[in-house]
């Protein structure tokens, strides 16, 4: 299929078609993703589980187009982006994709409203700074426009980091470990936060350890060695931990 084909079909945000990647060369070479089909739907909360080394960073990543498959295809909002030129990728991420990552990301000599900004601009787009002000009062920062990161705590620097993700409307909005850095109840904070955007029609995938905050999403894919291997639909925090101490055991 040649590059930047529109898939017709049901509503989904991002089709993985058995995806392989591997790394290493020769006798050394990996393989991080082992025929990996996977849909997630438009509007849901997708987390990734599994134990150290099972191909979930790798999966995110290759997903949100960050790294390039070495067998498979990957359709995203309805382009297939296999084989897209770097910089029809480049252009995907500032305008369909969103990041948040556990180290928060921001730039430090500039203020909450210039990291949130910062996407737009990258994009070639003129900020509105009512669009930035409301978007940081969406998540509880309209107070904390002037701050650097290094005077907001780790829950506010994450929900400046969501709040820049946000900023473009993307399609997907890709999590690796978002809470991994807070502490319990600003963790709770922040997933709740993320709930209410799913609420609102964002999609979200998310790669996580944690239990609890797996228990917020609407589907719990679990990896091993490369491969999907099992699957949860909504779910407590007991019954996600009691699945993943099976699956490393």
């Amino acid at each position: 299929m040649p590059p930047s084909t529109i898939i017709e079909g049901p509503r989904s945000a991002v089709h993985v078609m058995t995806a392989v990647k591997e790394y290493g060369a020769k006798d050394a070479r990996v393989r991080a993703l082992d025929g990996i089909d996977l849909t997630v739907s438009a509007s849901t909360w997708t987390a990734v589980m599994g134990p150290s080394g099972s191909g979930k960073s790798t999966l995110l990543h290759c997903m949100a187009g960050l790294e390039r498959l070495d067998g498979g295809r990957i359709v995203l909002d309805g382009e297939d982006i296999t084989n897209t030129s770097d910089s029809v990728l480049t252009k995907l991420r500032r305008a369909r994709i969103g990041f948040v990552f556990q180290s928060f990301n921001l730039i430090g000599s500039l203020t909450a409203e210039q990291n949130v900004a910062l996407p737009l601009r990258l994009a070639g787009t003129r900020p509105s700074r009512k669009e930035v002000r409301a978007t940081l009062a969406a998540v509880g920062l309209g107070d904390r426009l002037w701050h650097r990161p290094g005077e907001l705590s780790g829950g506010q620097q994450q929900r400046v980091a969501i709040a820049r993700a946000m900023i473009t409307r993307p399609a997907v909005l890709f999590a690796d470990e978002p809470t991994g850095a807070l502490d319990t109840s600003t963790a709770r904070t922040v997933l709740g936060l993320l709930r209410d955007t799913v609420s609102t029609g964002q999609t979200i995938v998310m790669v996580t350890h944690d239990p609890m905050a797996a228990a917020q999403a609407d589907e719990i894919v679990f990896l091993r060695d490369g491969r999907v291997i099992d699957r949860l639909g909504p779910s407590s925090a007991a019954t996600i931990a009691d699945r993943l101490a099976h699956l490393e055991t």
